[in-house]
């Protein structure tokens, strides 16, 4: 006999996975080399986020946006709440998830008001404004990816926070020119002043002399972030965060890749790390870690 409650969360299960096999996201590819729950609770994860982004993405009203944003955070709290059950798949799954790996709401609620932030804000002035984004749709996930992994040293949570803000960098880098296209910039604008870039530049996808020099100083500062993460990783937690380094690994192999072809092209057209060569890049940080 399936009890009722197991067989929800089953079929909310095959919804998380689903949803995530759709994106073809790299953060699926170390998936693999983790125990079932494990695997299952950082798809459900991923699945949540996905939902989230796919809400500022996908619609043209922002106050319609904003409006389904308010209603996942109402799903939010019936998972925190006793007695209740959400109505989304995902919600369902995420409950279980939280029960078994400790989650907390703030960070799940971070994830929220970044993708609100999205909504409202379409410039960064400075860095500092583009952490506090970075932070919540990408250092809170790091951080509830760290728990579900496991740790010992509270400073995993930092090198946690630390990898989201590169790994963000990294897809802000990447897209710029589809960003453009949105009417979003999310370089700050004191480095455009720095490098004498007009905004305008960025949005008719002009590119230039001095907005290769810009792209190249944002590569150059998120690879420093990867450094600055890795050196944060207490060596009694790097086994157990190995699937984050993985990660860490092929976005760090991406930004090079941009570099390398010319971080002023990302105007033009997004690249991509191949699936064979992604695998290739997990197998051989799960056999010898990240060293970037």
């Amino acid at each position: 006999m399936v009890f009722p409650a197991w067989k929800v969360f089953v079929q909310a299960l095959e919804y998380c996975q689903q949803k995530a096999a759709a994106s073809g996201s790299s953060f699926l590819t170390g998936f693999r080399f983790l125990p079932k729950q494990k695997r299952d609770a950082l798809t459900v994860l991923y699945a949540y986020c996905r939902e989230l982004d796919d809400v500022v993405d996908d619609c043209s009203d922002a106050n319609v946006a904003m409006t389904t944003l308010n209603w996942w955070q109402q799903e939010l709290l019936a998972v925190f709440a006793p007695n209740v059950q959400p109505e989304h798949p995902v919600m369902q799954a995420l409950a279980a998830v939280v029960s078994s790996f400790g989650l907390l709401e703030n960070e799940l609620q971070d994830v929220i008001d970044g993708m609100r932030m999205d909504l409202t804000q379409a410039r960064y002035a400075t860095y500092a404004d583009l952490q506090v984004y970075c932070q919540r749709v990408a250092g809170s996930v790091g951080r509830m990816t760290a728990r579900i992994l496991g740790f010992t040293h509270p400073q995993t949570l930092d090198y946690a926070d630390q990898l989201g803000l590169a790994l963000q960098l990294t897809n802000i880098i990447r897209d710029v020119g589809e960003d453009a296209r949105r009417g979003r910039i999310y370089l700050p604008m004191t480095d455009l002043q720095q490098f004498d870039v007009p905004a305008g530049l960025i949005l008719q996808a002009t590119g230039g002399t001095t907005f290769d020099a810009l792209m190249r100083f944002e590569v150059t500062r998120a690879q420093q972030c990867y450094r600055d993460a890795v050196a944060l990783l207490p060596p009694a937690d790097a086994k157990a965060q190995k699937v984050g380094l993985i990660l860490a690994a092929i976005y760090y192999a991406l930004l090079l890749e941009i570099d390398r072809d010319g971080a002023g092209h990302v105007l033009q057209y997004k690249l991509a790390i191949p699936g064979p060569r992604k695998l290739r890049i997990a197998l051989k940080t799960w056999l010898w870690g990240f060293h970037p």
